[in-house]
C-alpha cells in the first residue's frame, strides 16, 4: 500500500491552497475531499477575494479546483466524491516519526479504504448554524444570508437584521452600519456573549438598535425577504418588522468530529492549533482556516493558515 508524505482533508480554499503549496514543493499528497466549495459556495457576489474585484461563490469554486488540477500533475493526487471519516495513529507512529492510517468512504457509502500518509492537514471548514425559523429555507440567499462580509456590501442603503448575540454577531453588525441604512440586532437574550466593550461601541453607532429579548419565528417576503416576525421571549408577543436583508450569525459548526480522539478541541469543538506554524498539539497533524480556534475566520485567512501550515509541514518532513 502507497504511503503519502501528507493527506489534505478539505476542498475549500484552505485545502486548495494547501495542494498547490505541496505540489510545488514536490511533497507526494492525497487530496480528499467530496467537492470543491466551502461555505462561499452560495455566494452570489464575493467581493473580498483579494485580487478579484467581484466573483460569485460557485466560480471561485471553480477557478479553486482548476487551479489545483493546474499543478497537480503527478505529485498530488486528488479524490472528489469522497470523505475521510477517521485518523488515527499507524502501529509504527512515534512522535519523531509520525504515521497515520485515515478511513476513506465514498460519497455513496459504498466504498471504505485506508490511506497511510507521514502527515496530515486537516482543512475541513466549519458551516454556519441554520436559522430555525418558518421559511428561514426557503429565503436563504434571497435577503437571508449567513455572510456579512461576502454578502454585505449587496445591502447598502438597506434595513438590515443582524441574529446573534456573539462577537460574530456585533462585528457583522458594526460592518453593516458603515452603509446600510439601519441596522438591527436582534438578540435571544438580555446577556450578551460578545465583549462588553464591543456591544458598547457597535450599540453607539446611531444607525444601530436592539430588540432583547426575542427569537425570530418567520422570515416573510415574496421573490426576496421584505421582514420577519419576532417573538419577545420573556412575554410572547410577536411583532413584525419590514427589513431587506438579514444576517444570521449564531454559531458555527467545525467539521471536527471525525478528529476528536486524535487532537485537542477546544469547547467549540475546534481544533487548537500553534498560530505560528497551524500544529495541532498531536505531532504530524495540522490544521488550517475555519475548523481551527484561529481568532478570525476568511477565505483569505484560511488560504494564509494554509500556506503557513505548508511551509511547516516541508520543513517537517525534510528533517525526517
Amino acid at each position: 500500500m502507497k504511503t503519502y508524505d501528507l493527506l489534505i482533508i478539505g476542498g475549500g480554499p484552505a485545502g486548495v491552497a494547501a495542494g498547490v503549496y505541496a505540489s510545488r514543493k514536490k511533497i507526494q499528497t492525497l487530496l480528499v475531499t467530496e467537492d470543491f466549495a466551502g461555505q462561499s459556495i452560495v455566494s452570489e457576489g464575493i467581493e473580498n477575494w483579494i485580487g478579484t474585484i467581484k466573483i460569485s461563490g460557485t466560480d471561485l469554486a471553480k477557478s479553486l479546483e482548476d487551479h489545483l488540477r493546474a499543478y497537480a500533475g503527478d505529485v498530488v493526487e486528488i479524490k472528489t466524491s469522497n470523505r475521510i471519516i477517521s485518523v488515527k495513529k499507524h502501529a509504527d507512529y512515534t512522535d519523531a516519526n509520525p504515521l497515520f492510517v485515515s478511513k476513506m468512504k465514498s460519497s455513496s457509502g459504498e466504498e471504505t479504504v485506508d490511506v497511510i500518509s507521514k502527515s496530515v492537514l486537516i482543512a475541513t471548514g466549519s458551516a454556519h448554524r441554520k436559522l430555525p425559523a418558518k421559511g428561514a429555507d426557503i429565503f436563504e440567499h434571497k435577503g437571508l444570508t449567513y455572510c456579512a462580509s461576502c454578502d454585505g456590501p449587496l445591502f447598502g442603503g438597506t434595513d438590515v437584521v443582524v441574529i446573534g448575540g456573539g462577537n460574530a454577531a456585533l462585528e457583522s453588525a458594526a460592518q453593516l452600519s458603515a452603509y446600510c441604512k439601519s441596522v438591527t440586532i436582534i438578540n435571544r437574550s438580555k446577556t450578551w456573549r460578545a465583549d462588553p466593550v464591543t456591544v458598547e461601541k457597535v450599540l453607539a453607532k446611531p444607525n444601530v438598535s436592539l430588540i432583547t429579548p426575542a427569537e425570530v419565528i418567520e422570515v416573510k417576503g415574496e421573490q426576496f425577504v421584505n421582514g420577519l416576525i419576532y417573538k419577545n421571549t420573556e412575554t410572547g408577543e410577536e411583532k413584525e418588522l419590514a427589513v431587506n436583508g438579514i444576517f444570521v450569525e449564531i454559531g458555527m459548526i467545525p467539521a471536527t468530529s471525525f478528529v476528536k480522539d486524535i487532537v485537542e478541541l477546544n469547547e467549540y469543538n475546534k481544533i487548537i492549533v500553534d498560530p505560528m506554524t497551524e500544529r495541532t498539539k498531536t505531532p504530524g497533524i495540522w490544521a488550517a482556516g475555519d475548523c481551527t480556534n484561529g481568532l478570525y475566520h476568511q477565505n483569505n485567512i484560511a488560504v494564509g493558515d494554509a500556506v503557513k501550515a505548508l511551509e511547516d509541514i516541508y520543513m517537517s518532513l525534510s528533517k525526517r
